[in-house]
């Protein structure tokens, strides 16, 4: 019980750290185009890039949220984390996209990172979410609905394919769904942005 804990604090931080560079910020800045927190639905992830500047630089965002903390967590499996530090690891990366410190804590709503965090603990688990995802954005247009639903499938698909994770797993859609109450509110007045 004592060796996670001693390795687990310096990879939360790790964790936190990497899940604090917003990958929209970067892409943005190297293309020379403006701060996505500035405009559209002000949030710095995917679907606000990919409204505001198309797909090409959506898609890097994406990658860099999604990669950002792939490094901590391989590493937390490398030194034989047992899955509930593991997940630990995983959700401080979360936490460090959504509230990063340099940034005043305004993060972005954590569903790239969330799969890419998914990803490295639970593939089974990220690609079901993945493909739910890709279909509702499809299909309906709304990113909010997209991410709200996969977020919701997630506990469910977890419990099929990577039971030591569920707790983990909730604690995820949790800060996920917590993250999206403006878009909530938004859809329930109809006014929520399509992609």
């Amino acid at each position: 019980m004592e060796a996670p804990l001693i390795t687990l604090l310096p990879l939360a931080l790790l964790g936190y750290l990497s899940g604090s560079w917003l990958g929209a910020l970067t892409v943005c800045r190297l293309a020379g185009v403006g701060d996505p927190r500035l405009a559209g639905s002000c949030n710095p992830g995917f679907s606000n890039v990919l409204r505001l500047h198309g797909r090409r630089l959506a898609l890097a965002t994406l990658l860099v949220d999604a990669a950002k903390g792939m490094p901590v967590l391989l590493l937390a499996i490398l030194l034989g984390m047992p899955p509930w530090a593991q997940g630990l690891v995983g959700l401080a990366v979360l936490l460090g996209h959504s509230y990063p410190l340099w940034h005043r804590f305004r993060g972005g709503k954590a569903v790239a990172s969330a799969f890419g965090v998914m990803l490295v603990l639970t593939p089974g688990v990220a690609l079901v979410c993945a493909a739910l995802w890709s279909l509702l954005a499809w299909r309906v247009r709304t990113a909010a609905v997209a991410s709200l639903a996969s977020a919701a499938m997630a506990p469910l698909a977890s419990l099929w394919l990577a039971p030591d994770f569920v707790i983990v797993v909730i604690a995820f859609t949790l800060l996920v769904l917590g993250r999206h109450v403006l878009n909530i509110q938004r859809l329930g007045r109809g006014d929520e942005p399509h992609l």
